[in-house]
């Protein structure tokens, strides 16, 4: 086997708790009890095996589905520039890097033309870095491009590179998520409620002068009883199962447990293009100051978007696609260019076009009020080109700046340049809104999530798509930089949102990856499909819906069977614990506990494909570990007082022996618990809402295995004898009235359910 199925098969025996109880088992064998050892081994190993056939399975699954999203890089080989997968490179590959692309390794610079790389990765420094053969020619792995654009050499990959520790991290996430968060201190609590059993219980029994194996093997077998064992692998199945349903949606998940925390947001923010508007800019108009169409605005607009290099954009794109017949016969020299970026917000380019006049001309194109700021204007011109402005982009129109300035032949072009320009016209683009798009974002509201439409554009285009699609203006942020997108996110985080970010260019990348859930779409560029943990094959905001929905339910069947299992083991090992310290002899035998827990968790595999009550997936659902604790001790001294009332009923009316007492308390212990499962798995009357088939039949046939065990060929090796008909009818009317006093409890419970609903992460 490769390594890394060693490392999966070993981590299912290495938890703390079942090293314990090796370790007992051991010295019990060696004490001279081999069968119980042998026996307690023979439950221990296959509950292993099954975490580790479930937990390969997904794995995968998950390993087919990221092939589909794999990172690729442009490289020249045989003079020819291929596409390839990123961890096909080889030393002394040529790369072609654009903004957006991730550095794949160590490289040489052999080209670049105004190179600016975000290495925040490795060195913290929020700003990009300027790289140059004349200054810098390295770049690292880890980084990306922002603008500019460059071909190098492969020097190093992987770990060889000198930041290859990152290489691991990069590949995950920084943010610990809602989910894992819960997750950690789920975990916690059960820690602490472990160590208290299990030192109590101990110390009780020696204290009583039980032999020390059996006081061990004991107090360990009731701290696993306390566990939800199959967590791990219920969750794995879960999600899995999740990610296959969502990969048919065109839904592609990186990281499994980002499911729960889909379904768990509260506020999705996204860009518009693409997500709200259909993504295909088309240029409409090409206006002079005056607002009359202008041909040498069009062609002063076709002319910066063929000679950049720089930036791949739809904008230069749709000018490209609108002008190029017009200007197919056209010629001209690209001398430089100076590539957009998200401070400048402009883009400039230097050109000698015939038409043009025989010095080089900048063309500048970007934002209105950054190219505008750079222009020489009269007070009454900028106050024309102000309201032209207002009025397209009240229309729902992009709207951005041209403006030019003569050079001299032998100037050197730098940032300086862009200065003393001459305002020039402006172009106007639409990028229609999407026919779904308001039932996509009401169908979104309805689900109880806050959308936010974070974007750079103008305040007056985003307030007029937000208008279309039904959308508040106060949930609308404009003008912003990929900092301040950033910003908003972490700041919803503080507050106790959930965050899921929707997003595909470089100025989304910051805030996918600072979110909750980070969703890309695989047209976008390198660096966001990175930072994501989902991937949309379609730009279709429907889909986010349908992921909620999904991860709703798959959140609801964890906490199900948490809530169920662990109220129930914390009832039953509270009164073992309780009844252990009176009676002459353990109530169960620790090999009776593993086993009692590998039955009653086989329906509870079938949990992760439940049914879910519709008022369960109405609103955010978030881990509360207080609520968790509240059900664990109301439902759990639920289930204590009937184990009491069995142990009155064995010892006091039916005058049990000490294997009589085991085998009934047996029987009763997993009746009890899977009636828990059917009972307390809704918050509905259990008859109002129907189990799936397979929780339905699980649960009747371990039923009817346990009542059979006692009487089996197997009872002598499990120290089971066969019961008197009318202790098992007795036990059977126990389990009915159990079943009645749960939902009668529930009723009171109803009120305090909501509080872990949208409940905040911290609760």
């Amino acid at each position: 086997m490769q390594k890394a199925t060693w490392r999966l098969l070993f981590k299912q025996f290495s938890s703390p708790i079942v090293l314990i109880l090796l370790l007992a088992t051991v010295v019990s064998m060696v004490a001279g009890d081999l069968l119980d050892g042998v026996m307690i081994l023979a439950v221990i190993i296959p509950t292993g095996l099954l975490g580790f056939f479930q937990e390969r399975r997904a794995g995968k699954v998950m390993a087919t589905l990221l092939k589909r999203v794999q990172l690729k890089s442009e490289v020249i080989r045989n003079g020819v520039e291929v596409s390839l997968p990123a961890d096909e490179l080889v030393l002394g590959d040529v790369v072609v890097l654009n903004a957006g692309d991730l550095v794949p390794g160590d490289l040489q610079l052999i080209e670049s033309n105004a190179l600016q790389v975000d290495e925040s990765a490795l060195t913290g420094e929020s700003f990009a870095r300027e790289i140059s053969i004349e200054s810098d020619s390295e770049l690292w792995f880890g980084s990306h491009v922002v603008s500019g654009s460059a071909k190098a050499k492969v020097v190093a990959l992987g770990s060889d590179t000198k930041f290859g520790a990152l290489e691991k991290s990069l590949a995950g996430k920084d943010v610990v998520t809602a989910f894992e968060r819960g997750t950690n201190r789920f975990g916690y609590m059960l820690v602490r409620a472990m160590l208290l059993l299990v030192t109590l219980v101990f110390a009780g029994n020696l204290l009583l002068h039980r032999p020390l194996v059996d006081s061990l093997l004991f107090a360990a077998a009731l701290a696993v009883g306390l566990t939800p064992q199959l967590l791990p692998v219920i969750m794995q199945v879960s999600l899995s199962a999740g990610a296959r349903r969502m990969a048919d949606k065109q839904v592609l998940v990186k990281r499994l447990d980002a499911i729960e925390d889909f379904g768990s947001i509260t506020v999705l923010c996204s860009d518009k293009t693409g997500t709200l508007t259909k993504g295909v800019v088309k240029l409409s108009h090409a206006f002079d100051i005056v607002g009359a169409e202008n041909p040498r605005v069009r062609r002063l607009a076709y002319l910066n978007a063929v000679a950049q290099t720089g930036f791949n954009n739809p904008m230069d794109q749709a000018i490209i696609e609108a002008l190029k017949l017009e200007f197919v016969d056209s010629t001209h020299e690209t001398l430089a260019e100076l590539p957009y970026d998200f401070e400048r917000r402009r883009l400039s380019v230097l050109v000698r076009a015939g038409d043009l006049g025989e010095q080089p001309v900048l063309i500048t194109k970007g934002a209105v009020p950054e190219v505008l700021q750079v222009c020489q204007l009269t007070g009454l011109q900028r106050e024309k080109i102000d309201t032209q402005m207002a009025d397209l982009s009240a229309q729902g129109f992009r709207v951005i700046a041209v403006a030019t300035k003569t050079m001299d032949a032998a100037a050197r072009l730098d940032l300086s340049a862009e200065s003393e320009l001459s305002f020039e016209g402006l172009l106007v683009l639409s990028d229609e809104v999407k026919p779904d798009a308001a039932a996509a974002i009401a169908e979104l509201l309805d689900l109880g999530i806050k959308f936010y439409l974070l974007t750079g554009d103008n305040k007056l285009v985003a307030n007029q798509i937000a208008k279309q699609v039904g959308l508040p203006l106060d949930r609308v942020f404009a003008e912003l930089d990929p900092l301040q997108k950033e910003q908003i996110v972490l700041k919803l985080r503080s507050q106790g949102e959930i965050v899921g970010v929707l997003g595909d260019g470089i100025n989304d990348s910051a805030a996918i990856k600072a979110a909750d859930v980070g969703i890309a779409v695989d047209s976008g560029v390198d660096v966001a499909k990175q930072a994501a943990a989902i991937v949309l094959m379609n730009q279709d905001l429907s889909v986010v819906a349908e992921g909620v929905r999904l991860g709703r339910r798959t959140f609801a069947n964890t906490i199900k069977y948490i809530r169920v299992t662990i109220s129930a083991n914390f009832g039953n090992m509270v009164s073992m614990s309780i009844i252990s310290l009176f009676l002459p002899f353990l109530p169960l035998l620790p090999l009776q506990i593993l086993l009692l827990n590998l039955i009653s968790d086989i329906p509870a595999l079938m949990i992760s494909g439940d049914a879910v009550d519709p008022e369960d997936m109405k609103s955010p659902q978030a881990w509360n570990v207080k609520d968790i604790t509240r059900f664990m001790v109301r439902f759990g001294l639920v289930s204590s007082i009937f184990d009491l009332l069995t142990f009155g009923l064995l010892l006091f009316a039916l005058h049990a022996n000490e294997a009589e007492f085991q085998s009934g308390w047996f029987v009763e212990s997993t009746l009890t618990e899977l009636a828990a499962m059917l009972v307390l798995r809704t918050t509905r009357r259990f008859y109002r809402s129907r189990p799936s088939r397979g929780l339905l039949i699980s649960s009747i046939v371990v039923a009817a295995l346990v009542i059979a065990l006692p009487f089996s060929f197997l009872a002598p090796e499990l120290k089971l004898v066969a019961l008197a008909p009318l202790t098992v009818v007795a036990l059977l009317g126990l389990t009915v009235i159990y079943i009645a006093a749960n939902e009668l409890l529930k009723r009171p419970w109803r009120r305090w359910i909501p509080s872990s609903k949208g409940a905040s992460p911290s609760a």
